[in-house]
């Protein structure tokens, strides 16, 4: 089932985890709604990718170990393979004129696709007054150089005193979602412009451990690491590996096999996908027996709140950067606004679109 669900599951999240619903409570039976509802807010509490957790989480419940491992594989092997061919076809044609005519298309949809998810996930995220100003405050702080974990755990923070005050001078135990077991350990990646593999790995290990909200979230860690601190990726192949993510099934997350293809061939691929795969398989086995206590903590709520509102701050700000390199004359503007008005007025999906950029910037580059 999910290896087919991995095949077709075009449209993001809320699109995978819609068919998974129907596949797992409505086909099969394996669970009721509530129990399903239970396990989507419980990947809301963990850093990754919500559909994937979430089809990690069926299996960890249909026929634990096994079922943990069979079901995550599954469901994201199909858009690692299919993007791990993209990547070959980009590493031969990419820099070519024909291989740049596409992609100077592609990118200015990229940041329309990016936009409608953080107008989307902002109007769920930002409840009241003060997430929408730790909203801001994230983006400023991240448009000043502030490093993005500082970023996210800063507006945890934030929230867990602006909800906890009357609470923080009691003796109820704070239970924070960072309180699942390892993820203090990971570090950050210490700056060093020579690529080797095991610091890639460390890369991805990184983010998959500690990037909460859209996969879009992605972008700002990416850029980051690989873009500035590193040296080893170009904007452009940052934007290129979002756009081959969100035009393939299954989750965004498998651009991270793109990067790892670019900087390393198939064994930096593999590297890339284990990395900032492997966190969610042990984030659900640990958190998939706490769910009703989750459910029950203040603290944990708070904290939530303030990390997925600090992610739209960070989402918005790379959005930002990477839009005054892709839309950088008319043809990529009047792209960029169209794929919006596409979007937005006609809820066309975004992989037709991102096909459709391709296309017409071939158009434009060889009229010219």
């Amino acid at each position: 089932m999910f290896l087919r669900l991995g095949t077709i599951a075009f449209g993001g999240p809320a699109v995978h985890i819609a068919m998974m619903q129907d596949e797992v409570v409505a086909r099969r039976r394996w669970m009721d709604d509530q129990e399903f509802l239970d396990l989507v807010g419980a990947t809301n509490l963990i850093p990754g990718p919500n559909s994937t957790e979430m089809a990690i989480h069926v299996g960890f419940r249909r026929a634990r170990w096994r079922g943990l491992v069979t079901a995550g594989t599954c469901f994201i092997m199909p858009a690692a393979l299919i993007v791990l061919a993209l990547a070959v076809v980009y590493v031969r044609y990419g820099s070519t004129p024909q291989g740049e005519a596409v992609l100077y298309g592609i990118a200015p949809v990229v940041i329309a696709v990016v936009f409608q998810a953080l107008m989307r996930l902002g109007r769920t995220a930002v409840k009241d007054v003060w997430l929408g100003v730790v909203g801001v405050a994230a983006l400023a702080l991240y448009l000043l150089g502030v490093n993005e974990l500082v970023v996210l755990f800063g507006g945890a923070f934030v929230m867990i005193l602006v909800r906890n005050a009357p609470r923080l001078g009691s003796s109820h135990h704070v239970w924070v979602p960072w309180a699942v077991p390892g993820m203090s350990l990971i570090a950050q990646v210490e700056p060093q412009r020579a690529f080797d593999l095991g610091r890639l790995f460390l890369v991805f290990l990184k983010v998959g451990a500690l990037l909460y909200g859209s996969g879009y979230v992605l972008l700002a860690f990416l850029r980051s690491d690989l873009v500035h601190d590193l040296g080893w990726l170009t904007e452009r192949q940052l934007l290129d590996a979002i756009a081959i993510g969100q035009m393939t099934p299954g989750p965004v997350f498998t651009a991270a096999t793109f990067i790892g293809y670019v900087l390393g061939g198939f064994t930096g691929a593999a590297i890339a996908t284990i990395g900032i795969f492997l966190p969610s398989f042990v984030f659900v086995a640990a958190l998939n027996p706490l769910v009703p206590r989750v459910r029950r903590s203040v603290w944990a709520s708070a904290a939530l709140d303030g990390v997925n509102v600090a992610a739209l701050g960070l989402m918005a700000g790379v959005t930002y950067q990477l839009g005054l390199r892709a839309v950088v004359d008319l043809p990529t503007a009047i792209l960029a606004v169209a794929a919006a008005i596409a979007l937005f007025r006609f809820r066309v999906n975004s992989p037709w679109l991102v096909l459709a950029g391709a296309a017409v910037g071939g158009v434009v580059v060889w009229l010219r």
